[in-house]
């Protein structure tokens, strides 16, 4: 058993992160992807000091740096009277409490400097063009189907598969996932077409009753990344459908006009409906365990699927190396270790989006208050949970 590798299903950045963990262990894997092509679809993603300490775990921090923009602040405006409500400084301080940076990148920029780690490693093999259907498990190995594909065994299995797991399916089964009623509209335009009194080196949320408008540079300042989200009810997930920017402009008349020009200077705008699952206690199957989105789904408001998903992929390889040929064993101590952490930023990104990002009235008020007078050493410690009490040894 022990010459059999793990399967991994899903090469998206938490499959990858996972078979790359592994390997630092002396664990084969390998990665099964749908897709013809690895790849990873989307935009701008933001990376807070937890995920740069699992780069440099996988070996691959020095290339994730070079590719990201290093932002001044997290900045928070009044989406209604366009004023500032709080700035988050990513100062050296920040850089001292936390011990890495917090950045922003492009998604594929990322899943490309894991991918290529992966090509480089010979415990690592990647294939394309297998679907993952279904599996099956006894004392000695598990063994994988694939569509139109012959079986694989291997000594454990990973469901990396994201939001739609169809190992999730079989594991849980909770069929599909919770549709939050936000639609997002994703837009990437050339520097110089953001207006020029916006162009700041910051994440610049600007929130309002029921939407919200972000904006920060891509690419070393070649693109900016524009995120257009309002809570209008929908109940049918859609993902990565082209829309008219008359579309984009429903549901932000009341927004200050400076915010709102963001969406007239977007292009080829693309709506996603954001989906989520509610927490759950179990998430393995003897030699089966889940990974990021397939176990945590999480709305976009904490910006932590990725960072999550890596810490799951590092906290999996130690607890490899800790109990060795004993999966089971290996397999639900990494589940306990992550399973409260990740339940806590799933149900804190509902929190935020519906009490700070698409306030109203009082509410607002409230926030507005709050946030205003808290200090950088309060900022920071609000935010020491997440960004510097992974507890995993990277």
């Amino acid at each position: 058993m022990t010459g059999l590798p793990v399967i991994i299903a899903g090469g998206g950045i938490g499959g990858l992160a996972a078979a790359l963990g592994l390997a630092r262990k002396g664990v084969s894997c390998i990665v099964l992807e749908r897709s013809a092509e690895l790849g990873e679809i989307g935009a701008g993603i933001q990376i807070g000091p937890n995920a740069f300490h699992c780069f440099d775990y996988l070996g691959v921090g020095d290339e994730a740096r070079a590719r990201a923009v290093y932002i001044d602040s997290l900045r928070l405006m009044d989406g209604l009277s366009g004023e500032p409500i709080a700035a988050i400084p990513l100062d050296e301080n920040f850089r001292e409490r936390f011990r890495n940076p917090y950045a922003v990148v492009h998604r594929a920029d990322l899943h490309g400097v894991l991918l290529d780690a992966c090509r480089a490693n010979d415990l690592l093999e990647l294939r394309t063009c297998h679907a993952v259907d279904s599996y099956q498990q006894d004392a000695a190995a598990v063994r994988v189907f694939c569509k139109d594909r012959e079986p694989l065994d291997g000594r454990a299995l990973i469901g990396a598969d994201g939001l739609r797991s169809t190992i999730r399916q079989q594991l849980v089964g909770d069929g599909e996932p919770r549709v939050s009623g936000h639609t997002t509209y994703r837009s990437v335009i050339p520097t110089e077409q953001m207006p020029e009194d916006l162009r700041w080196n910051a994440a610049t949320l600007w929130a309002g009753p029921k939407c919200h408008i972000v904006h920060y540079p891509l690419k070393g300042w070649q693109l900016f990344n524009l995120v257009v989200t309002y809570h209008n009810d929908v109940e049918e997930a859609v993902a990565g459908k082209p829309v008219s920017k008359d579309e984009v402009r429903q549901g932000f008349e009341h927004i200050a006009p400076r915010a709102r020009q963001i969406i007239e200077h977007g292009e080829d705008w693309k709506l996603w409906v954001l989906c989520d699952r509610d927490p759950i206690l179990e998430w393995v199957d003897g030699r089966v365990a889940l990974l990021g989105d397939a176990a945590h789904p999480m709305l976009q408001y904490f910006a932590q699927g990725a960072c999550m998903a890596m810490e799951d992929a590092i906290c999996l390889s130690h607890m490899f190396e800790r109990h060795g040929d004993d999966i089971e064993t290996t397999l639900e101590q990494y589940m306990r270790q992550r399973r409260v952490r990740t339940a806590r930023v799933q149900l804190d990104s509902r929190l935020i989006g519906e009490y700070i990002y698409h306030a109203d009235g009082a509410t607002a008020e409230v926030r507005n208050h709050i946030m205003s007078n808290l200090t950088p050493e309060q900022w920071f410690d609000k935010l020491g949970w997440l960004y510097g009490g992974t507890g995993l040894d990277v």
